[in-house]
């Protein structure tokens, strides 16, 4: 890729992030945004179409960065109690960026980010699984299910969460094997 691209990029999506840290996605305007990057707004949109595909873009590149640093991301239907763990360390690493980006009106999206990435990898790995319900249940339940019980029960410590969630992603997969 082009270094003027990718110099231009960065420049735009650190703006944003400086904002978004202060401001809700919904106050952040491209005219401001290309002011703290330098660039024109014609620039701009050469990349992006709006501040949310801004954040959209922003927040794949997120969920990518989480779900690279999971070993076996596979594992979610083999060994749901690693795949757990990892995911969830993997998320405290990222603290910050998500703080920034999943906030306000897109709290919601990180595990809807999360689980779209992890569906491209399993389904490509097992284009069988796509259409299986059961398959499809599990994922969303693991995802959304953790991430909503991590952040509502949080405050017991996130090695307490961690480690019950991983317990009981072991024990639904047990059961539904049985």
């Amino acid at each position: 890729m082009d270094i003027r691209v990718v110099k231009t990029r960065k420049a735009i999506t650190d703006a944003f992030l400086a904002f978004r840290a202060r401001k809700g996605i919904e106050k952040i305007t491209v005219k401001e945004l290309c002011e703290k990057a330098q660039v024109n707004k014609s620039t701009f949109y050469k990349h992006f179409r709006d501040v949310y595909d801004l954040s959209e873009y922003l927040e794949g590149w997120a969920a990518e960065e989480i779900i690279s640093s999971i070993r076996h991301p596979e594992d979610l239907l083999s060994r749901p109690d690693v795949f757990t763990r990892e995911l969830f360390y993997a998320c405290i690493g990222q603290t910050g960026l998500i703080h920034t980006l999943f906030s306000g009106s897109r709290a919601s999206m990180l595990p809807v980010r999360i689980e779209e990435r992890l569906r491209e990898i399993i389904f490509n790995l097992r284009p069988d699984y796509r259409e299986d319900p059961m398959v499809n249940m599990i994922l969303t339940m693991e995802i959304y299910g953790c991430f909503y019980a991590f952040e509502k029960y949080r405050h017991f410590g996130d090695d307490v969460c961690i480690g019950v969630l991983s317990k009981i992603s072991r024990k639904i997969m047990e059961l539904l094997e049985a």
